[in-house]
């Protein structure tokens, strides 16, 4: 693991004054609580280090990441343009339309963030695909700043270069420069689009000021209060070219009652939308099963298939007695996961749970849409982490580490740790803003 190199080198310097560096580790604490890194009303937990990446990690990547973008447009392509092999994700009719749709580039997953459990080039596995709702980057970036400023930190790079790469301004400037291309308007109207009851407000408003940043208008809007009208996506009288959409489909199919205006803009093309619902082929769970099925292999390169036979998890879905007999006598090789949720809702891990409790849970979610997947150990990331007495510990922790990809190419890192079975906002975790190291020169 890159970050362990670097991560002993800053244990040994905050060695040298444990009460300079945990004073100051309070102050970064107090800082981050009084800023907009919340999750759910909570500030974000932290530790005095973010996550240590170097030229190398980020190849390796930018590797995972041009492997994935590949595979994605071959089986969305697939999708597309083959009815029988639409058959085996299930969609429902409603659904299967608006993936069909031409949303107007070739980008199936123009933005994302791919979770992957990474120790380098040759150990890796992925074990989510976040794409429509992809989110944090308002989080890494926050903590980031602010923890470069930290003494620790400062003291660190007299030695090395130390970048939070910046992952707001460049999804804006890169969501206006495709829309720049496919439809020749240099400053489009654009909206920030969610269910707004669910949606994170603080990173929107974050988002909004980068857009105007770049001299073109944005508004956040709820959208269930978006209307179609004179062949424009409205709110209020403005007029929508650009839609960052940060519902997820699980949400919009939810309200798809309540969507008619907006269903209709969008297959109009009325206006561009980032991303696409193509992206939701990717999101599914049952895509993991998917990728392993003959109609899938026979569109994809030997290195593709052998990539995702060597990097995504066996999954299958719950449906059958047979899978409930499997996993009841390998409970703690087994995740379930519902087969369209997000931010970690409905996971249950096998090591979590007594035999009894897990066999109960099996039993009562057996045939309600929901698959098991294999269960890996993460990779251990040494991380320093001060005691409440104040005492310094290098440490090692499970990482989850997740990749955004924005038009395909690698952005930046947003890493959760943590030491239960299951890394995520739901559980006790700190976030390790991504921390690039270059040498100084």
């Amino acid at each position: 693991m890159h970050n362990d190199k670097y991560a002993i080198e800053y244990y040994e310097l905050l060695k040298k004054d444990e009460k300079k560096y945990y004073e100051d580790y309070k102050d970064l604490v107090e800082k981050v609580n009084n800023s907009s890194a919340y999750y759910h009303g909570e500030p974000i937990p932290v530790t005095y280090q973010g996550f240590f990446y170097d030229k190398t990690a980020k190849a390796d990547f930018q590797y995972m990441a041009d492997m994935l973008m590949s595979i994605t447009k071959k089986i969305t392509k697939e999708y597309v343009e083959n009815p029988e092999y639409r058959k085996h994700f299930r969609f429902s009719k409603e659904l299967e339309e608006l993936i069909v749709h031409d949303p107007g580039y070739d980008i199936p997953v123009p933005i994302c963030r791919y979770d992957v459990f990474y120790r380098d080039r040759d150990e890796f596995k992925f074990v989510e695909f976040n794409t429509d709702g992809a989110s944090a980057m308002n989080e890494d970036n926050t903590i980031g700043k602010i923890m470069l400023e930290t003494k620790g930190m400062k003291e660190f790079s007299e030695k090395y270069h130390l970048e939070n790469v910046e992952e707001i301004h460049r999804w804006a400037k890169d969501s206006v420069e495709l829309y720049k291309k496919v439809k020749g308007k240099e400053k489009p109207n654009v909206a920030i689009v969610d269910h707004l009851e669910i949606g994170t407000s603080n990173e929107f408003e974050e988002f909004k000021k980068a857009y105007e940043s770049l001299g073109v208008n944005c508004e956040i809007i709820d959208i269930r209060d978006l209307e179609y009208k004179d062949g424009k996506l409205q709110h209020k009288g403005y007029e929508i070219d650009l839609v960052y959409r940060r519902i997820v489909t699980v949400e919009f199919m939810n309200l798809y009652d309540e969507l008619e205006e907006f269903r209709k803009a969008y297959l109009d093309n009325a206006f561009l939308m980032l991303g696409s619902f193509r992206s939701q082929i990717m999101h599914y769970k049952l895509t993991y099963k998917i990728f392993r099925l003959e109609d899938t292999k026979k569109i994809l390169t030997d290195e593709e298939n052998a990539f995702l036979e060597e990097h995504i998890p066996y999954t299958e879905e719950f449906a059958a007695e047979e899978d409930l007999e499997i996993v009841k006598k390998n409970k703690d090789n087994y995740i379930f996961k519902p087969l369209d949720a997000y931010a970690s809702q409905g996971i249950y891990v096998g090591r979590d749970h007594s035999q009894e409790e897990f066999e109960k849970i099996a039993e009562e979610i057996l045939g309600t849409g929901y698959i098991y997947q294999e269960y890996y150990d993460q990779y251990p990331l040494k991380v320093v982490e001060f005691d409440k007495e104040g005492k310094l510990q290098l440490n090692e922790f499970g990482a989850v580490v997740g990749m955004f990809i924005y038009n395909e190419q690698f952005v930046a890192p947003y890493t959760r740790i943590g030491q239960d079975n299951l890394i995520s906002g739901a559980r006790k975790y700190y976030t390790t803003p991504n921390i690039f190291i270059k040498e100084n020169v």
